[in-house]
């Protein structure tokens, strides 16, 4: 049997979700990153893929009401920061113009290889994150950059290089757990996106 966590049990309207995610992200016990044991202070907020509008404008307001509560918000977004990467590397009309003669395998290949975590991805949010003081960070962009970047990669990834501050993964779909396999991250309710179990649901955390 698998168990779904997604915020519908805890949050069923997009004013309790932003609600608590004010409360929750708020708060010195969330902030101080209590009660996480030794995990990483990673967390996965869920929402339906047909909310995305929705969840866009909740993000910015989220944004807003943080920095009048003084707890400033550091947003990644990963599809801004993969043109970023490829237009600072000077590729990316390349890139363009190799899309039209090239498989959808051959493309995706390229661009894996590109934006790869380890060796691109993860040092380019780093110095995100060196560059200005932040409470918590977004990691947002996340439908539209697959299957290019993958989101098990990046925090499995992310994990030695943001440990000091709350990190906050956007996710269009579900966190699932099924007994005998763990939690996976299901993109888009129907793609699994691999294992990944380090990561809290931020539906299920109190302040």
């Amino acid at each position: 049997m698998t168990t779904t966590l997604t915020p519908s049990a805890a949050a069923p309207g997009g004013a309790q979700k932003y609600d608590h995610l004010l409360k929750v992200i708020s708060s010195r016990r969330f902030l101080t990153m209590q009660g996480l044991g030794n995990e990483v202070p990673f967390f996965i907020c869920p929402f339906p893929p047909e909310e995305i509008v929705t969840m866009n404008r909740l993000q910015k307001q989220l944004g807003n009401a943080l920095a009048k509560k003084g707890v400033q918000v550091l947003e990644v977004n990963l599809y801004d920061l993969a043109l970023e990467l490829l237009k600072k590397r000077n590729i990316f009309e390349r890139v363009m113009t190799t899309e039209k003669s090239v498989t959808k395998d051959q493309l995706l290949e390229l661009l894996q290889g590109i934006l790869d975590s380890e060796n691109h991805l993860i040092p380019a949010i780093a110095e995100k994150m060196a560059a200005v003081d932040f409470d918590v960070m977004f990691l947002t962009g996340v439908g539209e950059v697959f299957p290019y970047i993958r989101s098990h990669n990046v925090l499995n990834n992310l994990q030695s290089t943001a440990k000091d501050q709350p990190t906050i993964l956007f996710f269009p779909g579900s966190y699932t757990f099924t007994p005998g396999e763990g939690t996976s991250l299901d993109l888009f309710g129907r793609l699994r996106d691999d294992k990944y179990y380090r990561a809290f649901d931020i539906f299920n955390y109190n302040c």
